[in-house]
């Protein structure tokens, strides 16, 4: 059996370019789904452009032209989408149900990927408002993909690296805090921090392996499992520098949300969930489910000391 060929949707995108790169790095032949709706969006052309002289085949589909996307979904085995499922960017998990049509219509993948790569939104029923939005949504398009009979793996890779480690966790910043840091309640619950091409590796790894097939897949390497406070930790031993901590309880931290606007409230629940509630390590994964760095242990995953020197 030959590699399977992959179409990636959403391919410009945060998580969506690191497929791009990881399926290609890893030989498969790959196709991106270029939209018309990028318009005059310069910079996602010349990221396509870019992928085309790396390798990767541009296919034109439109959400709004379902023929097209059939089209599209004909050429390859292995789906993944990558649209954007965060407020402060762009949301649109549920126009994904138009990809599921469509895979449904075309008859011939094997394997899809949705847009996923953050929590388990099986594990969030409980989740507060409005920051729940994003699992129930998710959980719309599973509930779509599995009585469409679709085969597929569903991608959990907790904390991107970008967003939650090089600010050491911190909210409305993407670096490290010079002076002091929040830490929420005891800072001891754990999370999982990714590097973004780590997820792009791993996600790839899963496409053509039978263990993964209708399975969720967690990326919870075990280096990489870390509390907020460890996190802290080793900023600080490499930077030299001691930064004032000061503890916010859950209370407060959850009444923060009322002076924010709609995309804010949803990442202060989010926060919650992962750094009050410990959603990311408080279960053993189980039945119908794998971890990624056992699975792959060939993979060099980066590190969070390594990570954060390039903030130095």
């Amino acid at each position: 059996m030959g590699k399977s060929k992959v179409l990636v949707v959403g391919g410009t995108g945060y998580i969506g370019r690191r497929l791009v790169r990881a399926s290609l790095a890893q030989g498969h032949i790959t196709y991106v789904l270029q939209r018309p709706e990028i318009g005059l969006d310069i910079d996602k052309l010349q990221m396509l452009l870019s992928f085309k002289k790396q390798g990767a085949r541009l296919i034109e589909g439109s959400f709004s032209d379902f023929g097209s996307l059939v089209e599209a979904v004909k050429q390859v085995d292995v789906v993944i989408c990558a649209m954007s499922g965060v407020h402060f960017r762009s949301h649109n998990i549920m126009l994904q149900l138009k990809l599921v049509e469509a895979i449904k219509e075309a008859g011939n993948v094997k394997r899809f990927l949705p847009s996923e790569f953050g929590m388990d939104p099986a594990r969030m029923r409980n989740a507060i408002e409005p920051g729940r939005v994003t699992f129930d949504e998710k959980m719309v398009v599973r509930k779509a993909i599995e009585e469409a009979k679709i085969p597929f793996t569903y991608v959990s890779a907790n904390c991107f690296a970008g967003y939650f480690a090089g600010n050491l966790s911190q909210l409305g910043t993407l670096v490290p805090p010079k002076e002091k840091v929040l830490i929420y309640g005891d800072g001891n619950s754990k999370a999982v921090f990714m590097d973004e091409d780590d997820i792009g590796t791993y996600a790839i790894k899963t496409i053509d392996d039978p263990r993964t097939l209708n399975k969720t897949v967690y990326l919870r390497p075990p280096e990489n499992i870390l509390s907020q406070r460890q996190l802290v930790e080793i900023w600080e031993k490499l930077s030299g520098k001691k930064l004032e901590k000061v503890h916010i309880s859950k209370e407060d931290f959850l009444a923060s949300m009322k002076d924010m606007d709609y995309a804010g409230q949803v990442g202060i629940g989010h926060f919650y969930h992962i750094f009050y509630e410990g959603c990311l390590t408080n279960f053993e994964i189980g039945e119908g489910q794998e971890e990624a760095s056992r699975l792959y242990p060939e993979v060099k995953y980066t590190r969070m000391d390594d990570y954060l020197k390039q903030f130095l």
